[in-house]
């Protein structure tokens, strides 16, 4: 069986890739908390803190500074937006929380295992060395995720 390699990805987007395993971590832990018959409610007040500190200004970063270095209407921004979409309805949506919290963390981790093996090689293929420099500068910060008070998935 041959082994895939690491992708090996640009300094510039280490920072979002790395937001990216805080998004699997996520989803990770919605899972636990499944499989723990942890109290919906519990895991929809994580949901909603997880929405506001990481996936809300991640998604606004990636739609205002790494995507545009694609046309508009290049298929894997578009692919990327819609999923945008449906991903914050899911995460803002209520009325079947078991359901939506079951979608949720599936298509999260589909959303970012399109991004990093697809989206993100595509976007270090035909950024510029100024255009990659722009973002490392205004993501130099994102290294650590915030810690939630209740760590449901421990128990």
């Amino acid at each position: 069986m041959e082994r895939k390699k690491p992708i090996k990805r640009h300094k510039a987007l280490q920072p979002l890739s790395r937001q990216h395993h805080f998004g699997l971590l996520f989803s990770w832990k919605i899972r636990k908390g499944l499989s723990k018959n942890i109290a919906v409610e519990r895991l929809q007040e994580y949901t909603k803190w997880f929405y506001q500190k990481e996936i809300k200004p991640h998604f606004n970063d990636e739609e205002k500074y790494l995507f545009p270095i694609l046309d508009e209407d290049n298929e894997l921004i578009v692919r990327a937006l819609k999923e945008h979409g449906r991903l914050k309805s899911l995460f803002n949506y209520e009325e079947n929380p078991l359901k939506s919290l079951t979608q949720l963390e599936e298509e999260l981790v589909a959303h970012i295992r399109f991004e990093e093996r697809v989206l993100f090689n595509e976007i270090q293929k035909v950024a510029t060395e100024a255009q990659l420099q722009k973002i490392d500068e205004i993501h130099s910060n994102l290294e650590k995720s915030p810690v939630y008070h209740d760590p449901f998935w421990e128990k």
